[in-house]
């Protein structure tokens, strides 16, 4: 997050190199959506990037509540585009595998929402209790927050191992606060407090309750959207709605709990037919079946 100065698109020369070198069809469909989004808006920008920014002074005192949605998804300089996108290519893939693609894209919309709101609300905090008005007006853009709280998620969900932070090895679990500090000293113009909110915001996901309310308003506690679940399980398991059967659902869900319909949709579905791979991988039945269960429950 910082302010803009549009240069050269040479950032987007090295962000498209990357992109052919993975290879777009080894890249899952929302992580490449909302990359494209984030190149589309840097070459055709919906506002000047003063007008896309996130502050309390213009979203609070201006009621200009739009710039939670645009200050996400704008970038200061091709450079900031690249980086941000970068680190967008590699967290977003992996955690799309690991998530599913609709529930991470709605993971990508909460969390953009709602850093912005910690953010703001930790920018106002300090104002009251400094009375310095810079803190106010300090304006914030980018993708980053975002990348913070995919940070926090990606280490939940592989534990372990180290992140290499300027040559030094780093525990993962510490990774985000060593970065955090070392990209607030070495690059000036960054905003601390919207890469901790980030944190905070990945945190309150993994360790607090916002995993389990963004569950909530999903409906996935609710038994018919769960019986539609197992439908929808079914239905693309075998391939074709002519193999499914109304009756079917009763056996899912006839005096069974909600873990017992799961382990019996995770049967059947193996004794299906198996899907394609996804995005273009070529995969073992071993590990596709692997998937299917880390999926489940997830």
């Amino acid at each position: 997050m910082q302010s803009r100065q549009r240069r050269s698109h040479l950032g987007l020369l090295f962000l498209a190199s990357q992109l052919f070198q993975v290879g777009l069809d080894n890249i899952p469909p929302v992580t490449l959506a909302v990359l494209a989004l984030n190149v589309y808006l840097f070459l055709f920008p919906v506002a000047p990037l003063l007008k896309t920014c996130v502050s309390v002074h213009q979203v609070y005192r201006f009621n200009e509540w739009n710039r939670l949605l645009l200050s996400p998804v704008h970038h200061a300089d091709d450079w900031h585009l690249y980086f941000n996108m970068v680190s967008f290519l590699w967290k977003g893939s992996r955690l799309e595998r690991r998530l599913g693609g609709a529930w991470f894209l709605y993971v990508l919309s909460v969390f953009s929402l709602l850093i912005g709101l910690v953010y703001l609300l930790m920018e106002a905090l300090l104002t009251a209790l400094t009375d310095d008005q810079s803190y106010s007006l300090s304006c914030a853009v980018g993708f980053s927050g975002v990348l913070f709280a995919l940070k926090v998620l990606n280490n939940h969900y592989h534990p372990g191992g180290v992140t290499y932070v300027m040559g030094v090895p780093v525990a993962n679990r510490y990774a985000s606060w060593v970065e955090l500090v070392l990209i607030h000293i070495t690059t000036p113009g960054t905003s601390f407090a919207g890469h901790l909110a980030g944190i905070l915001v990945g945190l309150l996901y993994t360790s607090g309750p916002l995993k389990t309310i963004m569950k909530r308003c999903a409906g996935l506690n609710d038994s018919r959207v769960h019986s539609s679940f197992l439908y929808w399980w079914r239905f693309t398991s075998s391939g074709s709605a002519g193999n499914y059967r109304a009756g079917d659902a009763a056996s899912y869900t006839g005096g069974l709990t909600e873990e017992e319909q799961l382990e019996e949709a995770i049967r059947n579905s193996l004794n299906d037919r198996t899907p394609p791979p996804p995005y273009g991988f070529n995969l073992p039945q071993e590990e596709l079946r692997a998937r299917r269960l880390r999926w489940l429950y997830t």
